[in-house]
């Protein structure tokens, strides 16, 4: 997990069996409720899966960015303009930013 004050970078939100080896969804949502609690948003960058966003109150965007690639310029701008958004709203607002392994994307 790589953080800053406002930007959280971690690796795919698991459960079952991947969640031995992966973050397990659970964990993360208690850590980001316990932490940041309402002023989070979790950005799925993974296009291979998702998961149900009800974990993190429905507060997931998700780009989809294949594994080893480059993503299009028109999805940058996409993710760009959210975040710039989602982080003007409110000076405690956090985003956490995932792929799959949590640093190839």
């Amino acid at each position: 997990v790589f953080s800053t004050d406002r930007i959280i970078a971690m690796s795919f939100p698991s459960s079952g069996k991947q969640s031995f080896y992966r973050n397990p969804i659970k964990e993360v949502a208690r850590f980001l409720d316990t932490k940041h609690p309402d002023h989070y948003k979790v950005y799925n960058l993974c296009s291979e899966k998702g998961y149900d966003p009800k974990y993190f109150h429905y507060r997931v965007e998700r780009i989809f960015i294949d594994d080893h690639n480059v993503p299009a310029l028109q999805d940058m701008l996409k993710f760009t303009a959210s975040v710039h958004e989602w982080m003007s709203q409110d000076e405690k607002n956090v985003i956490a930013i995932h792929c799959k392994g949590g640093k190839g994307r």
